[in-house]
């Protein structure tokens, strides 16, 4: 049995699901999706060994890849279907506020309240640290600063006029305006950070060799077949291609350009209208 797990944002969820049950059907294994327990003990259970492929943020890959032993490998990566993707493995940053800001540029947010998801997040947190290490801003850039947890809480707090903005994985948010298309009357995206190669696909390399290059066909080749692309459709997603290591370089050279700057949460002061 294969144990499966998305470390990724909540509104995704029932994408993974039907990616699950597809790859059931096409190999013949038996999937399991683990999705009772917190994404951070999710996370553990990936490390533990305990689940076998997860769909996971660079970020951490690179952090896992880069530890030895590893004990994980790509398996694939999704291409998005919109034409910002340009049919490459990328993803963006969408730094976003409410509709009646009267922010209208990244320069303008500072000293302003900022929300990020959590501190692995590639998108939410590593490209944010790493832009304002271009811009020559090691410290204090906003002046609130919360931890929020999720990319969905941070786009609530935005919302509710808790923090004045936040930069949100441009697929979560995305898919969050299909759910919800009513949003996007309340939102207005201020920039626009990256790209950066996207989440992929990963395999314990505790899996046989054979079975890992069976999930691996079945994922590049959903797109040819009715139901491959029924499942990508619903996730707005073209297909799956193979990666290679070094398509995270991009990553790992940000994490070193971010390193000195300090992104911290301002305690205490984060529930504040």
């Amino acid at each position: 049995m294969i144990r499966m797990a998305s470390l990724m944002a909540d509104n995704a969820a029932f994408w993974y699901r039907e990616i699950a049950r597809y790859l059931a059907r096409r190999t013949g294994l038996r999937i399991e999706v683990v999705e009772n327990v917190p994404w951070q003990e999710r996370e553990r259970m990936l490390d533990r060994g305990e689940v076998q492929l997860a769909f996971i943020c660079g970020l951490p890959y690179v952090r896992k890849v880069d530890r030895p032993p590893s004990r994980i490998e790509l398996l694939a990566a999704p291409v998005m279907g919109s034409a910002r993707y340009q049919r490459q493995p990328i993803y963006f940053s969408d730094v976003v506020v409410r509709r009646d800001s009267p922010f209208r540029s990244f320069a303008d947010l500072r000293g302003a309240s900022w929300a990020y998801n959590e501190p692995g997040s590639q998108s939410g947190y590593n490209l944010i640290r790493s832009h304002l290490a271009r811009l020559g801003e090691l410290s204090g850039y906003f002046g609130r600063v919360v931890e929020a947890g999720a990319h969905q809480t941070s786009l609530r707090m935005v919302l509710e006029g808790r923090v004045a903005a936040s930069a949100i994985d441009s697929i979560v948010l995305e898919l969050e305006l299909k759910l919800h298309p009513e949003l996007a009357l309340e939102l207005r995206t201020l920039a626009t950070l990256g790209p950066s190669p996207i989440p992929p696909a990963v395999i314990s390399t505790r899996v046989p060799a054979a079975t890992r290059q069976r999930l691996r066909e079945a994922l590049l080749g959903m797109h040819a077949d009715a139901e491959g692309r029924c499942v990508l459709t619903a996730g707005m997603a073209a297909r799956f291609v193979a990666m290679a290591d070094g398509a995270y370089d991009a990553i790992r050279a940000m994490a070193i350009q971010a390193e000195p700057v300090r992104l911290s949460p301002t305690r205490g002061r984060w529930m504040e209208p």
